[in-house]
């Protein structure tokens, strides 16, 4: 999920400096893997007491990242994204006016030189992407989540197919803070299905995360049930748009949006089918774990303790004791490990490092994901399903999820649910060779035909 994901996909995130003025853009080439290197901008500006640095991705669809603190004392750059899982340590070089440094992220570090010199951004070539004029309405909407005083902006896009007012579904993005087209490495999934959809016939909503984009609120302080109750709010907007079929609106679920919106079906008698895409069928718990062990780029000098060890921190974490106590046992547990003794570089701040982790691991959304099962609330609906999958997905693996949403789905009330695995697509349902998250910026494609097609022709049938 990409909330998670954005740390291990990410082992890459610089920053800059300059002599006497370090405000300004800088730049740098990270190497990620042998013979692959990813470029970074960062913009610092302020004054010397209050420096702040914003951060972009070109090649991975990222921007806006802001990093916790930054500093410039003695011809020293320190780029403290601790909210981010790095940290970038470098040193301005009067000779060939760069920053040498290096980039660390958990337990790796990786150099980094930035320099102020002008780059090239080319832009990636990306076919489906929808080109005005669009042979649909397309409106820009706002909508308030009373509950939790946030502002949601978005786009409805409605087809001008005929007097009949058409069916509508609901966009839920994946974890971490994203834009309504859930750009990501490069890619719009939501804008290419939410162009194929409206062209087929449904009206689709999608919208900022709270905190994003143009959207109020505060992200950072939000779980997974608060983002549910967005989408409760989107579905009251929508019931009162006087172009849409109240009787017929639907979710589509991304990721963590696909475990939400089962929760959201259970609360709001209005939904009247769901999708989910590359949803998990287990405890956050268990995917935390999962991810940590398979996901894992560096050496361990023993795998059945390191198993041992991110068990015992992930069950310390997820304890439903008060958040405090949790941060005490856990700092405990990390400064007894001798695993993460020998997984530290020699040269990094013990003592920063274990609150670093601390912090990441105890924050309002990992806390309430640790011990949330979406299976119990796919057991509960009554509305069509489907759930799809790729077959070459290496965040949520078909092998962990897929069969224990099937059982769920079998279990609900629900008289029409289909679970489909199709061959070859990654998480974000492209056709793909490796499935690895470095390869979604590579592929021109964005969303899988076949993927496309799948949902629509569902949607289509629950919906005459």
């Amino acid at each position: 999920m990409k909330k998670l994901l954005i740390i291990a996909t990410f082992l890459i995130l610089p920053f800059l400096g300059i002599s006497q003025d370090i405000r300004g853009a800088w730049n740098g080439n990270l190497e990620v893997q042998a013979g692959r290197k990813i470029l970074f901008i960062f913009k610092i500006s302020g004054n010397e007491n209050q420096l702040t640095t914003e951060i972009a991705i070109p090649s991975q669809g990222v921007k806006g990242l802001q990093s916790q603190s930054t500093s410039f004392e003695d011809g020293v750059l320190l780029i403290d994204a601790s909210n981010l899982g790095f940290k970038f340590n470098g040193k301005w070089n009067v000779t060939s006016s760069t920053i040498e440094g290096s980039f660390q992220e958990g337990v790796n570090t990786v150099p980094l030189v930035l320099t102020k010199e002008a780059i090239l951004e080319v832009k990636p070539n990306r076919p489906q992407e929808p080109i005005k004029p669009y042979p649909y309405h397309v409106e820009e909407v706002t909508f308030t989540n009373q509950k939790d005083k946030v502002t949601l902006a978005g786009t409805l896009t409605i087809p001008k197919l005929s007097q009949k007012k058409p069916p509508v579904v609901i966009l839920i993005s994946g974890s971490g803070p994203q834009d309504r087209d859930e750009s990501f490495m490069t890619h719009k999934p939501f804008f290419v299905l939410s162009d194929y959809l409206t062209r087929r016939g449904i009206a689709v909503l999608r919208y900022d995360d709270r905190g994003f984009g143009e959207s109020t609120g505060n992200f950072a302080e939000g779980t997974t049930a608060d983002f549910a109750t967005d989408v409760l709010s989107a579905i009251e907007f929508l019931k009162n748009h006087p172009q849409i079929d109240k009787s017929k609106i639907g979710l589509i679920g991304h990721s963590e949006g696909a475990i939400i919106s089962p929760m959201v079906a259970n609360q709001s008698i209005d939904v009247g089918f769901i999708v989910m895409l590359a949803g998990t069928g287990t405890t956050g718990k268990f995917v935390s774990y999962s991810q940590s062990i398979d996901s894992r780029n560096f050496p361990v000098p023993d795998q059945k303790q390191f198993e041992d060890y991110v068990k015992e921190a992930i069950d310390i974490a997820s304890s439903e004791i008060e958040t405090d106590s949790v941060k005490e046992d856990l700092t405990t547990f990390y400064q007894n490990s001798e695993m993460l003794k020998s997984l530290l570089p020699v040269d990094v701040n013990k003592e920063e490092f274990i609150q670093n982790l601390v912090t990441a691991r105890t924050t309002p959304w990992i806390r309430y994901f640790y011990n949330y099962n979406p299976v119990d609330e796919i057991k509960k609906i009554k509305i069509p399903a489907l759930a799809l999958y790729g077959s070459k997905d290496t965040q949520v693996p078909p092998k962990y999820h897929l069969q224990q949403v099937k059982e769920a789905l079998a279990a609900s009330k629900s008289k029409n649910q289909e679970v489909v695995l199709l061959e070859g697509l990654n998480h974000i349902f492209q056709e793909s060779k490796t499935g690895l998250t470095s390869e979604y910026a590579q592929l021109e494609q964005t969303f899988a035909p076949a993927a496309l097609e799948t949902i629509g022709d569902w949607i289509i049938k629950q919906t005459k």
